[in-house]
């Protein structure tokens, strides 16, 4: 059924388009289900909301569509955009069209199988392409009035405590006093204004099997104008997280033997791209990040139970709400 609306839709809109043999749903991602169309002429992504009752100003599909459309051609790499369907009447959900890029995925920020200079390249790489999107020109691609300048920390707590409140399952004292503390220790705001990813993180990115390069940075559902250290110390903070875990960081490995970058190298090599000397405050972004990273997981535990989450392993994403929240919760001054 899927597919004979999407062939009777996309047809007569993108130019040869082809016969479309195939509709298989991606098994990872958390939030918007992505799709792979087989034509018997190309391959596509499709990406929509998800079914059922959803948070409010959640799965921006129209906002993911807007901000690669105006990236295309840009320092910051992109998949080629297609097409915006507004009409829910055609497959039930908002959805975009767009080109399918080959390339390898890293779901283990470990990087195993790579040699240690190999890793590092990945890391230079990761870097390089998060400078690049935080130096934007956001009049010239359109996105000036992407998101609210000014006050980014003060919103996104404020936004994510009520998130979090929204799909919470059970009692957490950590994230009730990381909740309190955040809102109290705002640094002076510094009127840094760039366009954020939002979920900057290895897996997000589509790399070039060759060579360290990236071909595509993937899932903008969280991308808006905010201040760029969150999302350096957002990637920083999941990579605290322990090695075994559900979203594996480095935690408890030799990132030297491993020839992985320390976060103090990794966070040096992002503030000489940028210009900068140093970070301040940087315990404060990284307690902030875990908080925030928490209150998505919490969504998706809650979709999770719910029946409605994107992806099968929603469930042992989820239970890592509660762990992060702790992590955040331990680094508060006593």
């Amino acid at each position: 059924m899927m597919i004979e609306a999407l062939q009777h839709y996309l047809g007569p809109r993108i130019a040869g388009l082809g016969q479309i043999q195939s509709c298989e749903k991606f098994s990872s991602g958390q939030s918007n289900p992505t799709y792979l169309i087989q034509t018997d002429t190309r391959r596509l992504v499709l990406r929509r909301k998800p079914a059922g009752v959803l948070l409010k100003s959640a799965h921006a599909i129209d906002r993911e569509y807007r901000v690669m459309q105006a990236l295309q051609d840009s320092a910051v790499p992109v998949p080629k955009m297609l097409l915006l369907c507004t009409d829910d009447s055609v497959i039930g959900a908002m959805f975009y069209v767009m080109e399918f890029v080959s390339g390898t995925i890293y779901w283990n920020g470990a990087l195993p199988g790579l040699a240690p200079a190999q890793r590092g390249a990945v890391y230079a790489e990761m870097v390089r392409v998060l400078a690049a999107l935080h130096q934007v020109d956001l009049q010239a691609r359109g996105l000036s009035d992407y998101g609210r300048p000014g006050n980014y920390f003060a919103r996104q707590i404020s936004r994510w405590t009520e998130q979090y409140r929204a799909s919470a399952t059970e009692a957490n004292p950590a994230m009730e006093a990381v909740m309190a503390w955040l809102p109290a220790h705002l640094p002076a705001d510094d009127g840094r204004v760039a366009l954020c990813h939002g979920d900057y993180r290895i897996d997000n990115l589509m790399f070039d099997a060759q060579q360290p390069r990236v071909l595509a940075l993937l899932d903008w559902e969280l991308s808006t104008l905010g201040h760029p250290w969150a999302d350096l110390a957002y990637q920083c903070a999941q990579l605290r997280l322990p090695a075994d875990c559900a979203i594996p960081g480095l935690g408890g490995l030799d990132r030297q033997a491993l020839g992985l970058p320390s976060e103090a190298d990794y966070v040096a090599r992002y503030c000489a791209l940028m210009g900068l000397e140093q970070i301040p405050d940087w315990d404060f972004y990284i307690i902030f990040s875990l908080f925030r990273f928490s209150a998505i997981l919490q969504g998706i535990q809650q979709r999770a139970l719910q029946g409605n989450a994107s992806s099968q392993k929603a469930s042992d994403y989820g239970n890592l709400a509660r762990p992060l929240s702790e992590m955040a919760a331990a680094m508060l001054p006593l």
